[in-house]
C-alpha cells in the first residue's frame, strides 16, 4: 500500500498521522513545499519518500510539478487531513485515476454554500443563508435573513474572518473587514449549544464516531481575548439525549456523499430542542480534539483512520471510559511568559484527573491568540463522570492564569 500523504508536517497534528499509516504497513511519501531537510525528525522517520513542489496550494502548480512523479510512483492513495488541500487532493485523485472522494464531493464541504443547499435539499435544518460576492449583496441579503447573522468566508476554516453581527452598523464595519474575500456567505445565527459530531467512516458508515461540546459557542472564544476557550468529549455519544444529534449528524453524511474519511461537524441544539445544522468538513478536527477521542477511549485513532483508509476496517475497541475536557489559556498582558498562577493549587485538587499539562514555559514569547486556538497552552482533565469532569475543567478555566509581560 503506497500513501501519498499532502502536508505531512503541518498542522501540527499531522505528524501522528503519517506515523498511524506507517504502523498499519503503508509506505508514506510526504507531498509539500518544504525542503525535506527540513522536516522533522517525528516526519522523517515514517516516511519512505517526499516529493518536494514549490508551493503545495497552488493547484495548478503542483498538478504540474509532482504528477509526473506520481505517475512513476503509482500511489494507492492520496490523503489531505489539512482543510485547505482536501481539494487539491481530490484533484490528484481524479488525475491518477486512484480511489476516494471526488472533486465534486470535496467541493460540497468546502464550500459553505454549496454545503448547505445539498443538505436543505435533503430535508434537513440548515440556517439560512446566501452567497455574497458584493457589499451591496451582503445588504440585500442581510435584509432578508434578518439580524443578528454570520458573516464567514465561503471556503474558510475555524473561525478566521468570521464575524457575529447585530445590525446594519456592525455589517458594514465586518464588510469592511472582509474585503479581502471574494466571496462569502451571510448566515442566519443560530442561538443554541454548540457541539460536534466527529468520525472516521468507511464508505459513509461511522466505524467511530465522537460528540463533543464547545465552552463557549467557538465564535465567542475565538474573538474574546479574555476567555479561556474549553472543550469536553463526552463519553459516549451514544448516550440517552444525544441519539437524535447523532442520527443527524448520519444522515448530513449521507447527503454529503461522504465515503472513507475523518469527519468534523458542528451542529447546534436551540432551546427548543431542535436541532440545526452548523457545517462539517472531510478532515480531522483540530483544537487537539482528536488527543481527546484518544485519551477518552484509551486507544489510538491515527492509527485507526490509517487502517480505515489503507484497508476499509477499524480495529480498536472505543472503551467510551471517559468524558475529556481541554482548556486552553491564554495569557494577561503582552510579551513573554512571566508567571503561572494557580496550577500547583489545580494539581492537589484535580491529582490523577489533570492527565495534561502543555503551557509555555517562562519566558517563551506569547502566542498570537487571533492565529492559534491552542494560544498560550493547554490543560486537560478526565473523569468517568460529566458533572465531576465539567466541574474540573471550571477549575482550569478560572483559578489557572497566566501572565505575560
Amino acid at each position: 500500500m503506497k500513501v501519498v500523504f499532502l502536508s505531512p508536517h503541518f498542522p501540527a497534528e499531522m505528524p501522528a498521522f503519517v506515523r498511524g499509516l506507517a504502523e498499519v504497513g503503508a509506505q508514506v511519501w510526504g507531498l509539500g513545499s518544504t525542503p525535506a531537510h527540513a522536516l522533522p525528525g517525528e516526519v522523517k522517520q515514517y516516511l519512505t519518500g517526499y516529493i518536494e513542489v514549490p508551493e503545495l496550494l497552488d493547484e495548478a502548480s503542483t498538478l504540474h510539478h509532482a504528477l509526473p512523479d506520481l505517475r512513476r510512483l503509482q500511489p494507492d492513495r492520496i490523503e489531505c487531513l489539512w482543510e485547505v488541500g482536501v481539494v487539491l487532493a481530490a484533484r490528484l485523485r481524479e488525475a491518477l485515476g486512484i480511489p476516494g472522494m471526488s472533486v465534486e464531493t470535496v467541493l460540497a464541504f468546502r464550500d459553505k454554500a454549496l454545503m448547505k443547499d445539498r443538505l436543505a435539499k435533503a430535508g434537513l435544518r440548515v440556517p439560512r443563508n446566501a452567497r455574497v460576492r458584493t457589499a451591496t449583496e451582503a445588504r440585500d441579503a442581510a435584509e432578508v435573513i434578518g439580524f443578528p447573522l454570520i458573516l464567514k468566508p465561503i471556503d474558510g476554516a475555524g473561525t478566521r474572518d468570521t464575524f457575529l453581527v447585530q445590525d446594519r452598523a456592525e455589517l458594514d464595519a465586518a464588510l469592511a473587514r472582509t474585503g479581502h474575500l471574494p466571496e462569502a456567505s451571510i448566515e442566519e445565527y443560530i442561538d443554541g449549544e454548540e457541539f460536534t459530531y466527529d468520525t472516521v467512516s468507511i464508505d459513509g458508515v461511522p466505524a467511530f464516531d465522537s460528540v463533543a461540546v464547545y465552552y463557549p459557542k467557538p465564535l465567542y472564544g475565538r474573538t474574546n481575548e479574555w476567555i479561556s476557550p474549553a472543550q469536553i468529549v463526552l463519553r459516549d455519544p451514544h448516550a440517552a439525549g444525544l441519539d437524535d444529534g447523532v442520527q443527524f449528524g448520519r444522515d448530513v453524511l449521507k447527503a454529503m456523499g461522504m465515503q472513507t474519511a475523518f469527519t468534523h461537524m458542528e451542529w447546534y441544539r436551540k432551546a427548543s430542542g431542535a436541532i440545526v445544522f452548523g457545517e462539517i468538513a472531510a478532515r480531522a478536527p483540530g483544537g487537539r480534539l482528536v488527543e481527546q477521542m484518544n485519551l477518552a477511549n484509551d486507544f489510538d485513532i491515527y492509527r485507526e483512520w490509517a487502517r480505515a483508509v489503507c484497508w476499509h476496517t477499524f480495529e480498536a475497541t472505543a472503551h467510551r471510559r471517559y468524558h475529556v475536557a481541554a482548556v486552553f489559556k491564554r495569557a494577561i498582558g503582552q510579551g513573554s511568559i512571566r508567571a503561572v498562577q494557580g496550577l500547583e493549587a489545580a494539581r492537589q485538587k484535580l491529582g490523577g484527573s489533570l492527565i495534561v499539562e502543555d503551557l509555555l514555559p517562562i519566558g517563551a514569547p506569547r502566542r498570537d491568540w487571533h492565529q492559534t486556538l491552542l494560544s498560550d497552552g493547554t490543560l486537560m482533565v478526565r473523569h468517568p463522570d460529566f458533572a465531576t469532569c465539567k466541574a474540573m475543567m471550571d477549575v482550569l478555566v478560572s483559578e489557572v492564569r497566566l501572565y505575560a509581560g
